[in-house]
């Protein structure tokens, strides 16, 4: 019987022999070996582009790259640290709809840029859409001073991995012939090579488009999805490389950088910075030629220096750095757009003070290795190491990173000139990276961006003019010892001769300290300083009462198990007891974190003023803990991780990683009915501090469903404050209830008989109603952002007066308005596309939407205003008074007054006036509230539509008998009642994932929550 290994060679012969045959017909032209697709199966389905390639069709394992991408995404936190600007400054003749098209090509030909991301039986996976009819290029007028915040505003904008959403396109007109041209890309899907070809193809495609000809000079496009493939089949392959791998970095230890000096909050994005040095203009080229005396590259001669520049600030001898490799080898591969990064970890030994040649030897030996083995995805290097991929309190291994710089890709578009425009990042991947800027081959600098949560800005000064003098004095004399190198600029505090950090002592945040400094581990190093604040000694509390807004805090220790935090805060709008932990434990030793940090409105104290600990509130014993959610996430601990863990046990130590991190929050997540990530989970880690943090947001989420009018606050100090109208409305009270679960500063526009109705945590309210423009005016320019959600429904001519006094008012963040599908008027399709033009007839109540909008448009993006959306709802169902009372009386109120008194229904029949469906389109009142405050963070720039879904007339009738418990007589006829003539579907792409139905937000169950509090006589 012949083997696998005997049949292969056959079969791949087979396969030529088909493919030299299609060849010769002229019925494909793929470059790489693919199964035929079966007959009957459409372009469309496949997602053929316009070249002919056909990538498989499916479900596709992801690259490993793109899996830790996906991660990234969904463990929360990571902001825009993956979003990839490309942004040009464009002069001359530019053609928008030619651009349009060539991006709409462009997706065509790369089926990764239209390629969704989802999960199947705990994996994820990747699956192509369909070619894109068109790619929205949206269009906006401002002038340069107000054009860094739009792109700024457009880059931060989320991505929906799951919809396939991983590039969009704004364009800013300063005028006639000059515009700044923004594509983001989300980097699951795009990489700097990849970026190269992008704009090339664009310059191609742009031309074809503004000519009315075909590109031929490209050729067929290598598929993504295809080296994902061949990168899954190879994996099993790997077991000896990765041994490699995990020998080599057995014992390596993530580089010990001086902590922050100063406490700050920490922030669910990590804030990027950087700072940079000039060099002289000959540096470069002594250094390649230095490189060049030595067998190695400029890129090698400048990760020397980082060694070098890394020991001097920590004083470690064995140091890891990241260094950026890629998948791409052959020509196979030549014009893949994809995500084909690859970390490799490179580990050199700095000890025994070596010159900076011998130091270069040893990096480039280093790095030469681990390029021998860059294939090898470094997740699964990390994987293999487990534990030991981490530094004792949690720190990655790979904190530190090094590359070269060149000159950034611009768009080059024909008849125009080309500038590169920077759009600068929140997010910072690692806690520092230095980089060798070439990108003016005039003007080369030193550089370091840095996480400014993880490293203080003096310090970073400090590394960066150090990283410089050790490039400028190597560049005039490379066999200079390492411990002989020149400091920086002492002013700027680089370091001590030896190469140890002087300035920036670990342990705390005192101003003071003897010779001993002491190490932040050691719980006496505070009072060794002479510089602990007066009150409990703890390192902790210490620490907690350097924070500029935390006013007291005291730590108790408990019998048994680590100790507890209190702390009291001198605003309530600062960070969480959360917060504070996760802070805590970047800045302490692992001996001195609390298990918790529980916030109070004062620390109780006795007559004399000394602290009452038996009137603190209880701390959970380790055995037991008192939470009702102890119990839920210990078995979910076990469940995920295979074990059960004790209370204090190490999420990482128990073998846990970032998707069981996912999938441990989101199990939480449904069975708590809690607000959870898998970042909450890698910053929590253990069973009791997780525990804490549940308990933690339960009693706000409590606090929100039962408080009344709330203290009097400030709203100065509430930087993000959105505006709501009819915050009382059906509509504007779930938004309202979003924003705040979202902890989101609100005020709320709300009449004075009704605003104790929408009282809660965190919002404030403003009294007025759309009659009041003075005070509408006032409202607006006390807020950061503006959702306008009320409506007279009658009284267009007031609704229309608010409008224009809220715009006239609207100087800053985003505007979105919560418009009507009555714009639309009767259009004569019956599915309708998003910003469709109006058609006749429009009602007044759809005109006065449709002017409205048109006011709130125009005005964005000039004179510091942000971006705006138009919201367009059909009817909006929810659990409220004033929804409910619309589903009586609104605009399909006879139908239901039929079925809640058993009258018969009569309904038009499919067919009727050659339309083969009536009904209409409905929306969930808290999926309208997602879509509205998504829209503050991603303004669509137009009009988007917001639907949960279409009911036919007799499956509503079928639904609302059946609820009320009546059983009328339905018959349907070739007549089409007046209100009953609804036939149109509402496409609602834009805003597909906030629009995604949640567990009870179906039509059923909202029915039956609106229509039981009118059970027993609602005629």
């Amino acid at each position: 019987m012949p083997t696998d290994a005997d049949s292969a060679p056959r079969d791949r012969q087979q396969l030529q022999r088909e493919l030299l045959r299609r060849a010769r017909a002229g019925t494909t032209r793929r470059t790489t070996a693919e199964p035929a697709v079966s007959a009957g199966t459409t372009a469309e389905a496949t997602g053929t582009d316009r070249d002919g390639h056909v990538p498989q069709a499916g479900r596709v394992p992801l690259s490993r790259a793109q899996r830790r991408m996906w991660l990234m995404e969904r463990l929360g936190g990571a902001g825009d640290s993956y979003h990839v600007p490309f942004a040009t400054r464009v002069r001359g003749p530019f053609d928008v709809a030619a651009f349009a098209t060539a991006l709409t090509s462009l997706v065509a030909r790369h089926a990764i840029l239209r390629t969704r991301y989802a999960e199947h039986e705990g994996e994820p996976c990747q699956e192509v859409l369909p070619t894109p009819r068109t790619v929205p290029v949206h269009v906006v007028d401002t002038d340069e001073e107000h054009a860094a915040t739009l792109l700024r505003r457009e880059t931060t904008r989320p991505f929906d991995l799951a919809a396939g959403d991983a590039v969009r396109a704004l364009v800013l007109r300063h005028g006639p012939q000059d515009h700044t041209v923004l594509l983001t890309f989300h980097h699951i899907a795009m990489d700097g090579a990849s970026l190269d070809i992008v704009a090339a193809e664009l310059a191609v495609l742009y031309a074809a488009a503004a000519d009315g000809t075909h590109p031929h000079q490209l050729t067929a496009a290598p598929q993504y999805a295809d080296h994902a493939r061949r990168e899954h089949e190879d994996l099993p392959g790997f077991a000896a490389e990765l041994k490699h791998w995990g020998d080599l970095l057995a014992d390596a230890a993530p580089p010990r950088l001086p902590r922050p000096v100063a406490v700050e909050p920490p922030a669910a994005v990590r804030p990027a910075a950087v700072r940079s040095v000039p060099l002289g203009p000959a540096v470069p080229e002594a250094l390649r030629a230095l490189g060049a005396q030595r067998q190695a590259t400029l890129f090698a001669v400048s990760l020397t220096a980082a060694f070098a520049a890394l020991h001097r600030l920590t004083g470690d001898d064995d140091l890891v750095i990241g260094v950026a490799g890629t998948h791409r080898s052959g020509t196979a591969m030549r014009g893949l757009v994809g995500l084909c990064v690859n970390t490799l970890p490179v580990r050199v030994d700095v000890s025994g003070a070596p010159s900076f040649t011998r130091l270069l030897r040893r990096v480039n030996d280093a790095l030469l290795e681990a390029q021998r083995h860059r294939h090898i995805p470094f997740d699964l290097v990390l994987e293999r190491l487990g534990a030991g991929a981490r530094g004792a309190d949690g720190t990655a291994l790979v904190r530190v990173t090094s590359d070269v710089l060149g000159e950034p890709t611009v768009l080059r578009l024909p008849g125009t000139s080309a500038e590169y425009v920077d759009v600068p990042s929140d997010g910072a991947k690692f806690s520092l990276s230095y980089g060798l800027g070439l990108g003016d081959p005039d003007r080369p600098e030193a550089l370091v961006q840095y996480d400014a949560n993880m490293l203080d800005d003096t310090v970073a000064e400090a590394a960066v003019r150090d990283f410089a003098a050790l490039l400028q004095a190597v560049a005039a004399d490379p066999e200079l010892v390492l411990g002989e190198l020149p400091p920086a600029d002492p002013d700027h505090g680089a370091g001590t001769p030896d190469g140890t950090a002087e300035a920036h002592d670990e342990g705390h945040g005192g101003d003071g300290g003897d010779d001993g400094g002491g190490d932040g581990g050691d719980p006496e190093a505070g009072s060794r300083a002479g510089s602990a604040p007066q009150g409990d000694p703890h390192p902790a509390a210490q620490a907690l009462r350097a924070h500029p807004v935390v006013a007291d805090a005291v730590v108790v220790q408990l019998e048994q198990g680590p100790p507890v935090a209190y702390a009291v805060l001198h605003d309530s709008a600062g960070p969480s007891g959360h917060e504070l932990l996760a802070l805590l434990r970047r800045t302490l030793a692992p001996e001195a974190l609390p298990a918790a940090v529980t916030l109070l409105d004062a620390l109780p104290r006795t007559a004399d003023g000394a602290l009452a600990p038996d009137r603190l509130p209880g701390a959970p014993a380790p055995s037991a803990p008192a939470s009702p959610r102890a119990g839920a996430v210990t078995g979910t601990f076990a469940a995920v991780l295979g074990v059960r863990p004790s209370p204090d046990d190490d999420f990482f130590t128990l073998g846990g990683h970032s998707l069981k991190a996912v999938q441990l929050a989101e199990r939480l997540r449904t069975d708590l009915g809690l607000p959870l990530t898998g970042l909450d989970v890698l910053q929590a880690r253990t069973p009791r501090a997780l525990t804490a943090l549940l308990d933690e947001r339960a009693a706000r989420q409590s606090a929100a469903k039962t408080a009344s009018r709330p203290a009097p606050r400030s709203r100065a100090g509430r930087p993000g404050t959105v505006l709501v109208t009819g915050a009382t409305g059906g509509v504007g009270a779930y938004v309202v209830r979003e924003l705040a679960a979202q902890g989101r500063p609100v005020l709320a526009l709300a009449r004075p008989e009704s605003a104790h109705l929408i009282a809660a945590e965190g919002v404030d309210v403003i009294e007025g109603d759309l009659r009041d423009l003075a005070g509408l005016r006032d409202a607006v320019a006390q807020a950061d952002a503006v959702v306008h959600a009320a409506c007279t429904f009658t009284r267009h001519d007031v609704d229309l007066a608010a409008m224009e006094a809220m715009v006239d008012a609207w100087r800053r963040g985003p505007f979105v308005f919560v418009s009507s599908v009555d714009a639309y008027g009767h259009p004569d399709t019956d599915r309708v596309a998003e910003e469709a033009p109006p058609h006749e007839p429009v009602s007044p109540y759809g005109q006065a939407k449709l002017d409205c909008e048109a006011m709130v448009l125009r005005a964005a993006g000039t004179a510091g205003r942000g971006g705006a959306s138009a919201v367009r709802s059909p009817i909006v169902w929810g659990a409220h008074d004033r929804l409910r009372e619309q589903l009586r009386w609104g605009a399909i109120g006879t139908l239901y007054q039929a079925a809640d008194r058993g009258l018969p229904i009569e309904l038009p029949r499919p067919g009727t006036a050659g339309h083969a469906w009536y009904g209409a389109a409905w929306v969930h009142a808290a999926a309208l509230a997602r879509a509205v405050t998504e829209c503050l963070d991603r303004p669509v720039h137009g009009v988007a539509n917001a639907c949960s879904g279409h009911v036919s007339w007799r499956d509503l009738a079928q639904d609302l008998t059946e609820l009320l418990g009546t059983r009328p007589a339905v018959h349907e006829s070739g007549t089409v009642p007046r209100d009953l003539d609804h036939r149109w579907h509402y496409d609602s792409a834009r805003l597909a994932r906030a629009l995604r139905p949640r567990p009870g937000e179906d039509r059923r169950t909202v029915l039956a929550e609106m229509i039981a509090p009118m059970a027993g006589g609602t005629a």
